[in-house]
């Protein structure tokens, strides 16, 4: 899941002594609170506004919705978070080329607020096109202002630690901790005034949310932060920097421009977009980028024998991330659409709102993430630890074990012809097999970009481990329609077909552990 704090891009000003030094915040620097509220605060409103959109576009106008068909609004979900993951790449290069991390953090924050507070308003235009210029222009702003806030609040709390070591790991899972936390009350809060009250109440809390992200950075950051990351990385030539900024502006002005023509064509009706095309085109042009990278990168990157082998071996798990990524992406589309149509939500007279479902996976990983850290050294220490290629095997099974309930979830549905509601423990069971795949697989494959790029293609490899993200969150958006009371036989056939593919997936790759650790010269017992 994207809850992961890594989204980490280089850059940024020099590190002040006073800021990494500071002790202020539970023996760490007082800026990592700055930075672990505004983090928070962010994902509380990501988070919370996720598993309400593909609810409301879907749910009918007498509803309060669009009344979008399933298939069109799970596509626009994963669109949504498909750009989300791709922005970081251009946020990461603006803030280090032009911005600085502090501002573009800055900045970031702003654009999310106001495109939170858009959706939320969107009511008040009603359900033409008003209301739906609204919503999707806060979509839009979303996306980029978490491109910009994202990857390089990361970066800043990285340079908060210059020594490295235990000390930046152990800021590290404090930050991740805010994550979670932000992640898990933002369901439960939004999706609780979104689903009982009004869906746009549920819309401007998540926007309230990140109103508060924002105060907090805006205050606390001049103080407690110093000079890191204000300035952006400046070419020692002022001339030279100047064109550089000048052709950067002129990058962002197009692409803005060629958004703004979009947006205003498709809301005059002067053209028509079916989500579910332009998240098929965008998965093959996604792919290809990365099919176009790797060949670039093997026959022009200049790479010796070794560094070749390691490539490929990126390769492989790009392959395998992106597998795991669609299915266990399809939380906020076809499991969520689940939750609200056939399961049994209610306890002593209370119905749960279905988007509190969504609050398992984060409440699941504030618990195991310990348990699995002291997992992989009581391993390396006793048995030897378990090699990268067996760990994304391990998280690929488990999350396969997860869809393998929702087939005999699915199957006791459709047996009572869509009039049984079924025990909310499928769910939960699901979700925390899901859970454990991704505490095996996502940690690792960030550790494993890093150690495994060559030197100079560290940030580019980074950038294409979050490419496989952006394209299993499309596939997950794309598949996740395909639960609907009136298509009962779609959602057996969509668990069976997302099991089998990661159940393949880890019998394939456990196949290839040996060949892959010779690949990343690796001894058996080597860490990963």
């Amino acid at each position: 899941m994207s809850k992961h704090p890594s989204q980490a891009y280089a850059g940024g000003g020099g590190i002040p002594h006073a800021a990494s030094q500071d002790t202020g915040f539970f023996g760490h620097p007082r800026g990592l609170s700055t930075l672990f509220f505004t983090e928070m605060w962010e994902r509380f409103s990501y988070y919370g506004l996720r598993p309400l959109l593909v609810l409301f576009m879907a749910a009918s106008l007498a509803q309060g919705g669009f009344g979008f068909d399933r298939g069109q609004a799970s596509a626009i979900v994963g669109i949504y978070g498909s750009l989300v993951y791709l922005a970081s790449l251009p946020g990461g290069w603006v803030a280090d080329r032009l911005l600085g991390l502090r501002r573009a953090i800055w900045w970031g924050a702003v654009l999310i607020t106001a495109g939170h507070f858009s959706i939320g308003l969107s009511g008040l235009a009603g359900q033409g096109t008003a209301g739906k210029v609204c919503f999707f222009l806060g979509l839009l702003l979303i996306v980029c202002g978490t491109g910009l806030l994202k990857p390089n609040i990361s970066a800043i709390v990285g340079d908060l630690y210059p020594e490295g070591g235990a000390r930046r790991d152990a800021g590290f899972s404090i930050f991740y901790m805010g994550i979670n936390l932000g992640a898990f009350a933002g369901q439960l809060i939004t999706g609780f005034l979104g689903e009982r009250i009004g869906w746009h109440w549920g819309f401007t809390a998540a926007g309230v949310g990140m109103l508060a992200g924002l105060v907090i950075y805006t205050l606390r950051a001049p103080g407690t932060l110093g000079d890191l990351g204000s300035k952006p990385t400046l070419h020692p030539d002022p001339a030279v920097q100047a064109r550089q900024e000048g052709q950067i502006k002129m990058v962002l002005m197009g692409i803005a421009a060629v958004i703004a023509l979009v947006f205003i064509l498709a809301a005059l009706g002067m053209i028509s977009l079916d989500a579910q095309v332009i998240g098929g085109y965008m998965t093959f042009v996604l792919v290809g980028t990365a099919v176009v990278y790797f060949a670039y990168i093997f026959m022009f990157g200049e790479l010796d024998g070794g560094e070749k082998k390691r490539v490929a071996v990126i390769v492989v798990l790009f392959v395998f991330a992106a597998i795991f990524w669609s299915a266990f992406e399809q939380a906020p589309t076809s499991l969520n659409l689940f939750a609200a149509d056939f399961t049994d939500r209610t306890i002593g007279g209370f119905e749960m709102p279905a988007t509190w479902f969504q609050s398992i996976n984060s409440a699941f990983v504030i618990l195991l993430a310990p348990v699995f850290a002291a997992l992989w050294v009581t391993l390396a220490r006793n048995r030897g630890d378990l090699s990268s290629p067996a760990k994304f095997s391990a998280g690929l099974f488990f999350a396969g074990l997860g869809f393998l309930l929702m087939i005999f979830a699915a199957n006791k549905v459709v047996a009572g012809g869509g009039n049984v509601l079924v025990s909310p423990w499928w769910l939960v069971g699901s979700y925390f097999f899901q859970t454990v795949g991704e505490l095996c697989l996502s940690p690792v494959g960030l550790s494993s970009m890093t150690k495994l790029s060559p030197r100079k293609f560290v940030g580019q490899m980074m950038g294409i481990w979050f490419l496989a993200s952006s394209v299993g969150t499309l596939i997950g958006g794309l598949v996740g329609g395909h639960v609907d009371p009136e298509k009962l036989d779609q959602m057996p056939r969509l668990f069976t077909t997302t099991t089998l593919s990661l159940m393949i997936a880890a019998a394939v790759l456990a196949a290839l552990i040996v060949p892959i650790r010779r690949m990343m010269q690796e001894r058996p017992a080597a860490s990963s």
